[in-house]
């Protein structure tokens, strides 16, 4: 019986735990990437001038710090990290309700089409040379945007068998989509020219040029999907048990579809359209959240948001100071990093917890 206690004991902290060891994780990455650049600002500096930047307050010191390292950390430091915390964030979540939908450790958040979708609309904008600006926003962003939105609306319809969307029919429009846009993409590409190598960057992802506009139309797009996935996150617990049981329980499955489809694909549609296609984030935290503390949904999202944007802003970091005072695609850090990660994932595939239920 002290064992069973003890065991138990050890379970309920080890959550709360992990969430500790999260948040530190990511308090330390957005330190690093403040600190760290072609111009080093120090770390006592760096405090100076956040808490001089808040409203109604004068820090003492602040007057003695070079006007140069305010405009970095403020104009350009910040609104990245931020911007790079907002984008892990929606693709891991994203991801981990993917994986869970589709009951699949595979999926990703780009597995039904939206990336192929943003990446021809971006593509198509810069090829096409439009003006068009909305909010603030260029052309390309728009253009990304909608194409991911488009993308899985037609995924959808094309999926629906009456009033029915099955999750195996839904993959499978998604996956002839995504190779079909890819392709046009590939086209596109190919009749490129001098564009050729805005293109190629827009393709591998990064978080260049970032600025505090991109970051306030950002993050109400990220809470608005977050919230709308963490809402049902009991009910996609019921699902990994399979549609059948989910519905003997009293899950409305083809309505939860809707939303989990809704809130992810827009998680995705605002994360690429801001930064280009950045893989393997949405495809590794989750397995590493549910290796640690399994498949309960009403913490792995949440987990999963807090290591995503950890994981992206200490890429993007690295992206910036491996050659600086030029920077690499954060997307091909992400890819140099995660697939060894993954590889290492799946070897241990069989201590993974992936779909046995939340609770």
């Amino acid at each position: 019986m002290t064992v069973n206690n003890t065991h138990d004991s050890s379970r309920s902290l080890r959550k709360p735990l992990f969430m500790i060891a999260l948040l530190a994780l990511l308090f330390f990455a957005i330190l690093a990437a403040l600190i760290l650049g072609a111009v080093g600002i120090g770390w006592r500096n760096v405090f100076i001038l956040l808490f001089d930047s808040l409203p109604f307050y004068e820090h003492p010191e602040a007057t003695g710090i070079a006007p140069v390292y305010r405009d970095i950390l403020i104009q350009i430091r910040v609104p990245r990290v931020l911007l790079a915390a907002a984008v892990g964030s929606s693709l891991a979540v994203a991801g981990a309700v993917f994986q869970g939908l589709f009951r699949n450790p595979m999926a990703d958040p780009y597995v039904i089409g939206i990336s192929s979708g943003a990446a021809l609309g971006a593509v198509f904008a810069m090829l096409g040379g439009f003006q068009l600006a909305l909010g603030g926003f260029g052309a390309v962003p728009l253009f990304a945007f909608f194409g991911g939105i488009a993308t899985i609306t037609l995924v959808y319809s094309m999926a629906r068998v009456g009033r029915a969307v099955p999750v195996m029919t839904l993959l499978l429009a998604g996956i002839a989509i995504s190779s079909f846009l890819s392709a046009l993409v590939s086209l596109l590409t190919y009749f490129a020219g001098e564009r050729l190598h805005q293109v190629v960057f827009w393709l591998m992802g990064g978080l260049g040029g970032a600025t505090w506009h991109q970051v306030k139309v950002m993050i109400p797009y990220a809470l608005a999907g977050y919230i709308c996935v963490s809402l049902f996150s009991r009910e996609l617990n019921a699902m990994l048990l399979g549609e059948e049981t989910a519905r003997n329980l009293g899950v409305d499955t083809e309505r939860i579809k809707k939303y989990l489809l809704a809130g992810a694909s827009l998680l995705v549609a605002a994360a690429v359209s801001t930064s280009g296609i950045i893989g393997f984030v949405g495809l590794v935290v989750p397995h590493f959240v549910r290796l640690v503390a399994g498949p309960d949904h009403r913490f792995l999202l949440p987990a999963s948001a807090v290591l995503g944007g950890s994981l992206l802003i200490a890429t993007d970091t690295l992206a910036r100071i491996v050659i600086a005072p030029s920077e690499l695609p954060v997307g091909i850090i992400t890819a140099l990093i995660g697939a060894p990660m993954f590889v290492y994932l799946l070897k241990r595939r069989k201590q993974l917890r992936y779909f046995g239920g939340g609770g």
